[in-house]
């Protein structure tokens, strides 16, 4: 089952470590980071996954999207002055996955999220920290964003994944509120089942999971392969005999099959197969006192 995560990391650069904690946990075909706090000369190296970053001048703000490697994907060029970036990725079909940042003293004018809605082809998940409050996700007030956010779902007719289940820490008062969102196209609302992580990851935002319900392949584990120096060959011989009859007595196409099911018979009875190894994010200082404390 295909997921996707998104968190505000409060600067990525140190912090390697926490993201890869995440994606273990979690094995998304894809990620959105807002807050990454790079420059524009800077980018996030990770293992399996390609990065997709909008950075400014200087280190602050900033989103990102980390894309498996394995899940063809198509960067998308929006015309925004907004701090977001977004791809079409293929899961079961093409699904557009935006992060999105907000500043909580950043005046948003309503036209711009409008314009950004427009150019994210649907099925869309829009992710990201966007500082608003509403009782609709769970606030106990409202404040301008959380106003403009309702006018935006209810304007294009968009689905909020969210439950009310805080998403984030104010350290200097100690309290929880939900400031990061989850908003997505009505056709893939049945599909995905949404979830707040309970570690901050050295942030002061929790991770939001939105795992696809539907049945499909794993993106974290590479697939089985033939393992080839444990093969009998002796017995593979023995078996994939292609004989005359094969090719003289049946049409070009069903001689091509049968052939391709004698040696495809042949190696499965002969070569072992490999286990298939999970696609982990290795941590060189995890040692075995780490993993008793």
């Amino acid at each position: 089952m295909a997921s996707f995560v998104s968190w505000n990391c409060r600067g990525i650069k140190y912090k390697n470590s926490d993201l890869k904690d995440i994606i273990n946990n979690y094995k998304p075909v894809c990620m959105a980071l807002q807050e990454t706090h790079l420059k524009n000369d800077e980018n996030i190296r990770i293992k399996y996954y390609n990065a997709l970053s909008k950075n400014n001048d200087r280190a602050s703000g900033g989103v990102s999207l980390l894309v498996a490697n394995n899940s063809p994907s198509i960067p998308i060029n929006l015309n925004t002055r907004l701090q977001a970036i977004a791809a079409r990725i293929q899961v079961h079909s093409f699904i557009t996955v935006c992060s999105l940042y907000l500043p909580p003293n950043q005046s948003v004018d309503q036209t711009q999220l409008n314009n950004l809605i427009s150019q994210l082809p649907v099925p869309f998940l829009l992710l990201g920290d966007l500082n608003g409050h509403s009782p609709l996700w769970g606030s106990p007030n409202s404040n301008t964003r959380g106003t403009q956010i309702v006018q935006l779902l209810t304007d294009h007719n968009l689905c909020l994944l969210n439950t009310n289940k805080p998403t984030y820490f104010h350290q200097p008062t100690k309290t929880f509120h939900t400031i990061d969102l989850a908003i997505c196209s009505p056709s893939i609302l049945p599909f995905f089942d949404f979830a707040v992580g309970d570690n901050l990851h050295n942030s002061d935002h929790f991770p939001l999971a939105l795992t696809d319900n539907r049945i499909g392949r794993p993106i974290s584990f590479l697939p089985r392969r033939y393992v080839f120096d444990a093969a009998d060959w002796v017995k593979f011989a023995s078996l994939a005999k292609i004989t005359s009859d094969v090719v003289n007595n049946n049409s070009i196409d069903e001689a091509i099959s049968q052939v391709i099911k004698i040696i495809i018979d042949a190696a499965n009875a002969s070569i072992p197969f490999s286990k298939g190894s999970s696609r982990r994010q290795n941590k060189p200082w995890w040692n075995n006192e780490c993993q008793q404390a």
